[in-house]
């Protein structure tokens, strides 16, 4: 389970709603299909989906032989490590509620009336239609996914360096560290033992980042922090 250092992170409605901002694919699940869109969605600020139907309609099909209140539903989206972690997925987001048509434009849109966050460290959250629709996606989502494949690229030395700010006994020898998440709160780092086990591990920014470049100085903050740590069992 992960250390829980920092004073701050995500709510897991700010959580679910910035897996939701970054996906770029999803299933849905209505009483008769079940259909992977692959780039055919969008969300707006409150958490609504604005769908594309695949080619043969039946989502459109199916909604127009329901009752007015529209079609019940499901869209599920698996949140996916963009960097080589043994684990790749990092949490699983299900949404329920209904399916309506968006205007005169052939495409749907989908209301969220409930929805369960699922991680291998809290497990399932439940959250309300209300909850998850006042909630904001972390303002870093567009570049998390770059700036973690830039920190891999250079995880012999900015990564495992990082790894001395882990809690007393971590990292073990010869751990393998990866950075795993990145939000406005922190980035969390991977420790994946010999064992196969693993420790995922929070380092605080010392303040929220709401851009890139704040992002980048909080973590070149941590990193100069590190070096001031002396050497532990350096993780690889």
């Amino acid at each position: 389970m992960p250390d829980q250092t920092a004073k701050g992170e995500p709510t897991p409605a700010e959580h679910a709603r910035t897996i939701l901002a970054g996906a770029t694919s999803l299933t849905v699940t209505t009483p008769a299909h079940c259909i992977e869109l692959l780039g055919l969605h969008t969300a707006d600020d409150t958490g609504n989906l604005v769908l594309e139907d695949p080619p043969g309609d039946h989502l459109t099909h199916e909604l127009r032989l329901t009752a007015s209140d529209g079609l019940p539903a499901v869209v599920e989206l698996t949140d996916i490590a963009p960097v080589p972690v043994r684990d790749r997925v990092r949490a699983r987001l299900a949404l329920g509620g209904r399916l309506t048509p968006y205007g005169k434009t052939g495409r749907l849109v989908f209301r969220t009336t409930h929805a369960a966050l699922a991680t291998a460290a809290e497990g399932t959250t439940h959250l309300d239609g209300a909850e998850f629709t006042a909630a904001l996606p972390d303002p870093l989502t567009a570049c998390e996914a770059e700036l973690l494949m830039l920190l891999d690229a250079t995880r012999d030395q900015t990564v495992a360096s990082l790894a001395r700010l882990a809690p007393p006994g971590l990292p073990r020898a010869d751990d393998t560290v990866h950075a795993l998440r990145l939000d406005r709160y922190g980035l969390v780092l991977r420790l994946e033992h010999t064992d196969r086990t693993h420790h995922d591990v929070r380092l605080p920014f010392p303040e929220p980042a709401r851009t890139r470049q704040e992002a980048v100085e909080h973590v070149g903050v941590l990193s100069v922090r590190a070096s001031t740590r002396g050497t532990r069992h350096g993780g690889r």
